[in-house]
């Protein structure tokens, strides 16, 4: 009896440390062939008292970036009910077109960057019904002013939308697949993505819904407990996690799973322009960014795109702190 006891124990310790060094150490092989891209918020960088249409432009004179994922906001494109103004988006699909870069058009509620959720002053008071139906509306304007640029290779549907994070007036999933609908039925030539939180899900519900599933990859958050508290988590997840979930999706969906959103900025509890004047360079300095680079090689993925390049550019042209601008600029080159 004692020996089977203890011949037990010793599988079920086998079986605990193999376990724990797949999920806190392990590595997959990186991919042949990574595809680099940026994501790119016109908001972020006017945040940043910074001219965006020169940010815009250095992402491709500069870093040499062909893969872009563009945010939009629906408060920005619609600020009047039924008034649409795309002036700002078309000349970043033209410049887009202009240098042979391919576009991820992101287009929603919750498309990125705080609050996350951007509904327009005139929406705030409508029930969700009401606000459902605008939103499809103002989405259905998008696609169908866009369809036929041949920058944009994916739509993207909401970023992040089954996770509760940011000010957003509701979370519907039915509701995203009717927005998923919409878009393929106004343009069935491009896939849909929807995308997840890297760390805090399985990507199934999104695998279920999206043509690709989008993932995002943060290794240092921060947890907001209150308005005055909160602490600095550092993810203690293997690259190998991302592999072994993209596998199951891959394996159970048929859908590819690709990094979206690769963390490659500081993440603030506050992160208004003076707050990152004072805190710039807190869990972000150019040895993070390799170790972020190198830990995303090693999720075996085969495309990344970075969140940060505003910041990037803010440091190099405001506070003369070019290392990460540089340091960037060997992935696209």
């Amino acid at each position: 009896m004692k020996k089977s006891v203890a011949i037990i124990s010793a599988g079920v310790l086998a079986v605990t440390i193999v376990a724990a060094y797949y999920l806190f150490f392990a590595k997959a092989s990186p991919a042949t062939d990574i595809t680099w891209g940026v994501d790119f918020s016109q908001m972020r960088a006017e945040s940043l008292r910074l001219d965006w249409r020169e940010t815009y432009l250095a992402i491709f004179d500069d870093l040499g970036v062909k893969n872009i994922k563009l945010h939009t906001q629906w408060d920005f494109v619609e600020g009047t009910r039924g008034s649409f103004y795309f002036n700002d988006i078309d000349w970043q699909l033209l410049q887009a077109n202009n240098y042979d870069a391919q576009i991820i058009y992101v287009v929603g509620m919750k498309t990125g960057r705080w609050p996350e959720c951007h509904v327009p002053d005139w929406a705030t008071a409508l029930s969700q019904k009401d606000q459902q139906d605008a939103l499809l509306e103002y989405i259905k304007e998008a696609v169908l002013r866009y369809k036929d640029n041949t920058a944009i290779v994916a739509w993207q549907a909401e970023n992040e939308p089954l996770f509760k994070f940011g000010q957003c007036p509701w979370y519907d999933r039915d509701f995203l697949k009717q927005e998923v609908t919409l878009i393929k039925s106004l343009d069935n030539t491009r896939p849909v993505i929807v995308s997840d939180t890297g760390e805090q899900s399985l990507w199934w519900q999104a695998a279920g819904i999206g043509d690709v599933v989008g993932t995002t990859l943060y290794r240092v958050a921060w947890i907001h407990l209150t308005n005055k508290a909160g602490f600095y988590l550092h993810f203690p997840l293997s690259p190998f996690t991302y592999w072994a979930r993209a596998q199951l999706v891959e394996g159970v969906f048929h859908k590819k799973v690709i990094n979206v959103e690769l963390q490659a900025e500081p993440w603030i509890p506050n992160s208004s322009y003076d707050a990152l004047l004072q805190n710039q360079s807190k869990n972000m300095d150019v040895k993070q960014f390799q170790a972020n680079i190198a830990y995303a090689k090693h999720t075996g993925f085969d495309t990344f795109y970075l969140w940060g390049v505003e910041w990037w550019y803010w440091l190099k042209e405001t506070q003369s702190k070019p290392e990460i601008w540089n340091e960037a600029t060997k992935l696209f080159q």
